[in-house]
C-alpha cells in the first residue's frame, strides 16, 4: 500500500542573524516513515528541524499534508507534529508520571490525558516501574526515553528527534533505537531524526539524507546509504 506524503520541504533556506546555514533544502517524509538526517557537525541538520518546527524563519516552502504552512510550535503541535530537542530536557523536580502528563497539557481532557499516559507507560516499561520517582534521579538514557514519551502524548503524526542518543552508552543507544522503531510500528508515527550513531540508525531507516555545508549531497534508502561510501567522503571532508 502506497504511503501518503506527510511533509515536504521545497528549496528551504534558513539560519541565524541573517546568515543562512542551510541552502535550498528539498526533502520528503511519507506517513509512518523513519527518515534520517546525517552529516558532520555544522552541516545544518538541527537547523532543518528548527525551521520545520518554526523556531527560526525560512525562505522556500514547507508543506504539511499537501498544504503550505507557516510553522509555529503552537500550531504544529495542534497539527500533529512534536519536537524532542537535544539535551534530555526533563522537569527534574517532578515525577516521571507528572513529566509525561505535562506533554498532554494541550488536550484539555484529564481522562484522555491519563489514558494516553498509561499507554505510554506500557510502551516504555522502564518508565512505568519508575513513574513515581523524580525525573532528576533517572539515568541519562532513562531521561531521554522520558523526553520521547512526553513528546508522544499528543499522538503526533510526525516526531522530530534531535540527537536522541547524544552522550549515551552503546547499550543504551541500542535501547533508544529499538524504542524509536517500536514507536514507529506501534503508533504509525513518522520520525525525522538527526543522529550521529549512523551504524545503529541506518538499519531501521526508510530514507536518509546526507548533508554537507548546509546542502543535501545524497539521498536514498538507509540500506543504500550504508552500502555506499558517501558518508566516508562527507566526514573526511571530500565533499
Amino acid at each position: 500500500m502506497k504511503k501518503e506524503l506527510l511533509l515536504e520541504l521545497k528549496n528551504v533556506s534558513a539560519g541565524y542573524s541573517g546568515q543562512n546555514v542551510i541552502h535550498d533544502i528539498s526533502l520528503l517524509i511519507d506517513e509512518a516513515e523513519i527518515v534520517a538526517l546525517m552529516g558532520p557537525n555544522g552541516a545544518g541538520k538541527s537547523t532543518i528541524l528548527k525551521a520545520i518546527f518554526g523556531f527560526i524563519t525560512h525562505t522556500g516552502s514547507i508543506l504539511y499534508e499537501g498544504e503550505k504552512i507557516y510553522p509555529s510550535p503552537q500550531n504544529l503541535v495542534k497539527m500533529g507534529v512534536a519536537f524532542v530537542p537535544q539535551g534530555r530536557r526533563v522537569f527534574a523536580n517532578l515525577t516521571v508520571k507528572e513529566n509525561i502528563e505535562i506533554g498532554g497539557f494541550s488536550l484539555n481532557d484529564e481522562i484522555e490525558c491519563i489514558r494516553r499516559a498509561e499507554h505510554l507507560m506500557h510502551l516504555f516499561p522502564i518508565l512505568s516501574t519508575k513513574q513515581n520517582e523524580y525525573a532528576g534521579a533517572l539515568s541519562g538514557g532513562q531521561q531521554q526515553l522520558l523526553s520521547i514519551a512526553r513528546g508522544l502524548m499528543t499522538q503526533p503524526k510526525l516526531l522530530l528527534l534531535d540527537e536522541p542518543t547524544l552522550g549515551l552508552s552503546p547499550k543504551v543507544v541500542k535501547e533508544i533505537f529499538k524504542t524509536i522503531k517500536d514507536i514507529n510500528e506501534d503508533q504509525k508515527t513518522a520520525i525525522l531524526v538527526v543522529e550521529h550513531n549512523l551504524h545503529s540508525l541506518l538499519p531501521i531507516t526508510d530514507r536518509a539524507y546526507v548533508l554537507a555545508h548546509g546542502k543535501i549531497v545524497a539521498s536514498d534508502t538507509g540500506g543504500a546509504i550504508a552500502g555506499s561510501d558517501i558518508l566516508e567522503q562527507v566526514f573526511m571532508g571530500k565533499i
